[in-house]
């Protein structure tokens, strides 16, 4: 038998916690001296304290913990438990990383104001263009709510250009429009595009859209993630108030995915397009 210090080291836990469990009779010692009161516990109890600890992390009260080791959860069903709570704390860890990376390329505009270099700013024509294309709704035009909504498309896309025969003719693209909805609901629709040429079947598992031609579109090549384009979209809103534009439509860039390395975000390439018309609209 342990001492409850010894118990305590042995278990990588606190002498109070243990003194905790045993007052609402989460984990008893194994014997108290009738005279000096000194508490003595088993190694076979460290197995209980295993999943006190692992119920506790999951998020369980301590009396939830009780009531389930009570009921004899057993180890196969603890680890499925663990495994699931792991992956959520994953999601979360990864999750705040993201949020991190955002609120530093903030920091970034923030530091920079007043010194925005907008010289890379090019105002160009766009031609007429077929495409491909699936969508799908997002919940707003914010980074974190169009990513997850616009990256499965552009492999379900290829996979049904390819089962239809159709090549891609160019670079991909990505373009946001306003989706139907309630007032104060910023709800859009995200569109994955390929290029094509001709007449794709007509049958096939696929939207063919013909974008029209832009005869003005403010834009600057993004390098790096796009979770930070907003970065390279603020330099055009600078240019654009700049030189006397206003925006067409609803002022969403449209993405022109130049060079994109799978698994290496910093060394992306896009040229954001945003589509604008001469002279400052008058109040």
């Amino acid at each position: 038998m342990f001492t409850i210090g010894d118990f305590a080291n042995l278990g990588r836990v606190s002498v109070r916690m243990l003194r905790h469990y045993d007052a609402i009779g989460l984990l008893r010692p194994a014997r108290v001296d009738a005279f000096s009161g000194y508490r003595y516990y088993t190694a076979a109890q460290l197995s209980r304290l295993n999943r006190v600890l692992a119920l506790k992390e999951l998020g369980f009260t301590l009396q939830q913990v009780q009531l389930m080791i009570d009921e004899k959860v057993d180890a196969a069903e603890l680890r499925g438990m663990l495994r699931m709570r792991r992956a959520q704390l994953a999601a979360q860890v990864a999750d705040d990383h993201a949020r991190l990376a955002r609120v530093d390329a903030r920091l970034r505009m923030i530091e920079i104001e007043g010194h925005m270099d907008t010289g890379d700013v090019i105002l160009k024509s766009t031609p007429a263009l077929r495409v491909v294309e699936l969508s799908a709704p997002a919940s707003s035009y914010d980074g974190p709510d169009i990513g997850p909504a616009i990256s499965p498309l552009y492999p379900q896309l290829m996979e049904r250009m390819e089962a239809a025969g159709v090549q891609m003719t160019g670079a991909p693209i990505a373009y946001y429009l306003p989706a139907p909805h309630a007032p104060g609901d910023e709800s859009i629709t995200v569109h994955a595009a390929f290029p094509v040429a001709g007449d794709p079947p007509v049958n096939a598992d696929f939207d063919i859209v013909d974008l029209p031609a832009v005869e003005h579109a403010a834009t600057m090549v993004h390098h790096g993630p796009m979770n930070e384009a907003f970065r390279t979209g603020q330099l055009i809103a600078q240019w654009i108030d700049d030189n006397g534009y206003r925006t067409v439509g609803h002022g969403y860039a449209r993405e022109i995915y130049l060079d994109c390395p799978p698994g290496e975000l910093d060394k992306w390439v896009t040229e954001l397009q945003v589509a604008v018309t001469p002279g400052v609209e008058q109040a």
